[in-house]
């Protein structure tokens, strides 16, 4: 039996490469997982259709689930390709909305329930390009630095509640996606979602308990 066992893991987008890994590696763990999507997901467990940048919606979803112990947000997504000045404000916005609304909104509907319960963990996916603007990306890496504030400022406000809140910063996940995308590049460098899964299940783990607010980098190779 695994610490994990009968414990009730929320993962958010579980539609993708990373998400699914997630979601099935505390499967594995015996823990109770519901993943949470605006896609609907064949899964071996539990899964809740829900867009997570409403946020009427999310709280509706996350009452649906009862007791929460982790929350995995894993939702979000990448664009590049515009110049700060030729960035439009749809590009804006939904690098805002992908990767920092669907965090906000998460927690906003997660964190009262740990409280209730005294203790939990979350563990956010921010990312290596935010910590330092990138050419031609700053949309994702004003998002992702986004993220990483709220993890820090989040950490501070519930250590004492016994709730963990961290964040992973990859480098570049070997996905499809990726893959497509960067079909010339060195997919060895990169870090496989099995291994993120593993830092995100070390995160949620007791392990894991002294440590807040941290951004740990996973950059494999790359």
């Amino acid at each position: 039996m695994t610490e994990f066992q009968d414990k009730t893991v929320v993962v958010t987008g579980v539609a993708g490469a990373l998400g699914q890994s997630v979601a099935d590696a505390f499967h594995r763990e015996g823990a109770r997982v519901v993943g949470v999507d605006i896609l609907e997901v064949d899964a071996d467990f539990k899964t809740l259709i829900c867009d997570l940048i409403d946020f009427e919606k999310t709280k509706e979803t996350v009452a649906k689930i009862g007791q929460i112990d982790v929350l995995a947000n894993i939702a979000g997504g990448f664009t590049m390709g515009d110049t700060v000045a030729t960035t439009s404000d749809d590009t804006w916005d939904f690098m805002m909305n992908l990767n920092v609304r669907t965090v906000l909104n998460m927690t906003r509907a997660v964190v009262p329930v740990m409280q209730s319960s005294r203790g939990g963990k979350i563990v956010n996916i921010g990312a290596r390009n935010g910590m330092r603007g990138v050419g031609n990306m700053a949309a994702y890496s004003a998002s992702k630095s986004a993220v990483i504030r709220l993890t820090e400022s989040l950490a501070e406000e519930l250590k004492h509640d016994n709730i963990n809140v961290n964040c992973i910063l990859p480098s570049i996940i070997d996905t499809p996606r990726n893959r497509q995308d960067m079909p010339k590049a060195d997919f060895s460098s990169w870090v496989s979602p099995a291994a993120m899964a593993r830092v995100v299940l070390f995160l949620a783990s007791s392990a894991a308990d002294p440590i807040h607010g941290a951004a740990l980098p996973v950059e494999g190779l790359a």
